[in-house]
């Protein structure tokens, strides 16, 4: 395969490539490599604007010593007399330059503006930002240094920025996120941003400093040099419309408050467990705020003792749990809760933080049922409610998820369904290396997605007679619950891929046609399960 002239060698990808073959006489260093400079003192010397990197010829002194002094001659570094072999690239579906991060996608709509081309962009900037102040490397198309500073994360720091930029109108940014206020800030002024990878940017800064030297500077500098080399093969990010990004923030955030009363709700069984067992016996789900109450008003089993049965059976009837399987257990439970419980001291400091536990319960509840409301409002007004809505097991709670996560616009995907299929995390990777060929799961994905179509899987294989059938088969071939449900959710999104580009909502008819049509073997094992109806 033949491959293109190169930049010089000091920008190539961390994989070693045989050395070309270079001519009789000529320089003994084929290529000059000036991070591996062996006098530099600091990585940021490689960053100062007055070194001509056109060339890259490296500093005085930095060139490495011959094995015999004595034969040293005066001489330029010459060009490898064959092309050096570029670094694999990895394929559009891949997504090298997207972070797949749990709060990725949420660039605001940018209406009246227009990401420039690839041709179209002249000089090339590295963000490395964080939460106080920012570090700017720009380089022009010869990869020379035309701007290197810093500036606070204030408004007049990001009116520094903004002068210094506005000399290079044909500007893109390549930073190590997607998201946040800096992210905010930067598309606010009309910039093409290019987000990379964590994991990329770190291999990026190594191809400039295999030494392991780390500075902010060189961060932002091996990011806009990464943009000017390797830029025309990433993903810029794309404008979304503003109701897609504010229910993504929302169903972000109520994932987050749910992570938070789930910790709160640990540290409340385990402050039972040590004081008041018997409420952990009487009730199993504590995440109703029924069981919160049982805790506000018999803090103690010593109260819960002396309420008597009849508190005992207002309680249930008013919380609606009064159940005929489980009430004759649970009043039983009430009436020998203080012959099992903690001694005095720990019972009276316990009770105090279940109590207030319970509390800040209530109040998180009450927060999560507003965020639920809104998300609702949201949904029910986006324009593709009813794609997400008709999609078997999705209901009222993942189906505004499903739409936040994967959007609406095939084209942020490629139009290929298998990139889609990454974002999320259910296609495998490949690992292949001689002899040895594996599949390994996927970690670099959206983990939002990757969590929301695991629990979607989970709720349609009980809403659909085939993805039964297909989780079943999974489980019988020997895969574990989490894998089963990724498989079954790497079919269920290429579906939800055909539905955004076609703009139809799901059909079970139609899908079973589609299976008959192709002889698929789910449907096969459906017809001979007796329970099974086929087709849905």
């Amino acid at each position: 395969m033949e491959h293109e002239a190169r930049p010089p060698a000091d920008t190539v990808s961390t994989a070693t490539h045989p050395l070309a073959r270079r001519a009789r006489k000529s320089s003994p260093q084929p290529a000059v490599n000036n991070c591996a400079a062996p006098k530099m003192k600091c990585s940021e010397k490689l960053l100062r604007s007055r070194y001509d990197c056109r060339d890259r010829i490296a500093p005085g002194g930095t060139r490495s010593l011959p094995c015999d002094p004595a034969r040293i001659k005066t001489s330029s570094p010459a060009r490898p007399a064959a092309s050096v072999p570029k670094s694999e690239r990895t394929i559009a579906r891949e997504a090298p330059g997207i972070r797949l991060t749990y709060d990725s996608a949420t660039m605001p709509s940018m209406k009246g503006k227009v990401m420039k081309e690839w041709q179209c962009i002249t000089h090339y900037a590295g963000f490395d930002w964080a939460r106080d102040h920012h570090a700017v490397v720009i380089a022009n198309r010869q990869g020379q240094i035309v701007a290197d500073f810093e500036f606070q994360h204030t408004q007049a720091g990001w009116q520094t920025f903004r002068d210094k930029t506005a000399a290079f109108p044909n500007l893109a940014i390549s930073i190590e996120t997607n998201q946040g206020a800096a992210v905010d800030q930067v598309l606010q002024f009309g910039y093409t941003v290019y987000p990379v990878t964590p994991v990329a940017a770190k291999a990026y800064r190594q191809r400039k400093a295999p030494s392991g030297a780390k500075t902010d500077h060189l961060d932002a500098w091996s990011l806009a040099d990464a943009l000017r080399l390797d830029g025309q093969g990433w993903r810029a990010l794309q404008p979304t419309d503003p109701l897609t990004v504010q229910l993504r923030l929302l169903c972000l955030d109520e994932v987050t408050l749910i992570c938070q009363r789930t910790q709160l709700i640990n540290q409340l069984q385990q402050a039972l467990v040590e004081y008041f067992p018997a409420a952990i016996e009487a009730f199993d789900d504590w995440t109703l705020p029924a069981c919160w109450d049982f805790i506000i008003e018999f803090s103690t089993p010593e109260l819960l003792v002396k309420a008597g049965k009849r508190r005992w059976e207002k309680f249930l009837h008013v919380h609606k749990l009064w159940r005929p399987a489980t009430t004759d257990k649970r009043l039983e439970v009430f009436a020998r809760a203080d012959q099992f419980a903690g001694s005095a001291p720990i019972t009276q400091a316990k009770s105090r933080l279940a109590l207030s536990l319970c509390k800040l319960l209530r109040t998180l509840q009450q927060q999560l049922d507003e965020y639920r409301k809104q998300i609702e409002e949201l949904f029910g007004r986006h324009p593709d409610h009813d794609l997400f809505g008709s999609l078997p097991g999705a209901k009222r709670v993942l189906a505004p998820r499903l739409l936040a996560a994967i959007g609406s616009d095939p084209d942020r995907y490629g139009n290929d369904a298998a990139v889609l299929q990454a974002f999320a995390g259910t296609a495998p990777i490949c690992f292949q290396s001689g002899q040895r060929n594996q599949l390994k799961m996927r970690w670099a994905c959206d983990t939002f997605l990757r969590h929301t179509v695991h629990l979607w899987a989970d709720c349609f294989r009980h809403a659909s007679s085939w993805g039964e059938v297909y989780y079943q088969n999974k489980r019988r071939d020997g895969m574990s619950h989490a894998c089963a449900l990724r498989c079954l959710g790497q079919r269920l999104l290429k579906i939800v891929f055909r539905m955004i580009s076609d703009k139809k909502p799901y059909d079970a008819d139609l899908h079973a046609r589609n299976q008959q049509k192709h002889g698929s073997w789910i449907l096969t094992l459906a017809n001979k399960t007796p329970s099974a109806a086929a087709g849905e």
